[in-house]
């Protein structure tokens, strides 16, 4: 015995399974950055230019490298992300599972965050309530930033310290050239009254 489906039922259902999933935004728009990067490289390479890699793929595909995140924080965040906090962008690729595969580079990996295989962005979930697995690069990054801001701050300070010595110093000479011409001026003066016209005129011309 055949049960007919209401039409509304059936195309409910059919909807329900074609439906697919997006990924989030911070992966798409990760993904786009690293395959316009890569394009952009590419066509450098074949005006023969070549160029700095700033991010990429690495070789296998399986992940991807920050070569610059000084260069990255700068140009490629605020292009995609509205922001230029690296330390951020690293938490976000926590929150999602990505892992830290290299200990002398920025190198992040995921298995469905593969070169190729962007249908694979949607299987990412977000993570909740796990600790961070980067604490200590964070805390590295962080570290290197404020040691930055230390290193200009106490630059400023010793600069404004030598201006200080030097004004300090200028004034001393000031002083002294002063008292000296006055030296000068009272021994003139002095001289002045056992010479003769002649001989002070001499004595003048030899001084200017």
């Amino acid at each position: 015995m055949e049960i007919d489906l209401p039409e509304r039922i059936i195309g409910r259902k059919v909807g329900h399974t074609a439906r697919t999933k997006c990924p989030a935004p911070f992966l798409s728009k990760t993904y786009d950055l690293l395959e316009e990067e890569e394009e952009d490289q590419r066509e450098a390479n074949i005006d023969g230019g070549g160029g700095r890699r700033i991010v990429s793929w690495n070789d296998e595909g399986t992940g991807f490298v920050v070569w610059s995140p000084a260069e990255f924080s700068e140009l490629m965040l605020p292009k995609y992300f509205k922001h230029n906090n690296f330390s951020s962008f690293i938490r976000q690729l926590n929150t999602y599972g990505f892992k830290k595969a290299a200990s002398k580079r920025w190198e992040f990996q995921h298995e469905k965050f593969q070169k190729g295989r962007r249908h694979l962005l949607a299987e990412i979930t977000r993570k909740k309530g796990e600790p961070s697995v980067f604490p200590a690069y964070l805390k590295a990054s962080e570290d290197q930033a404020e040691t930055a801001t230390a290193e200009k701050r106490n630059h400023r300070l010793l600069l404004m310290e030598e201006n200080k010595n030097l004004k300090r110093e200028r004034e001393e000479l000031e002083m002294q050239i002063a008292h000296f011409k006055a030296l000068e001026m009272k021994l003139l003066g002095c001289l002045s009254q056992y010479m003769s016209n002649d001989q002070r005129a001499k004595v003048m011309r030899r001084l200017c």
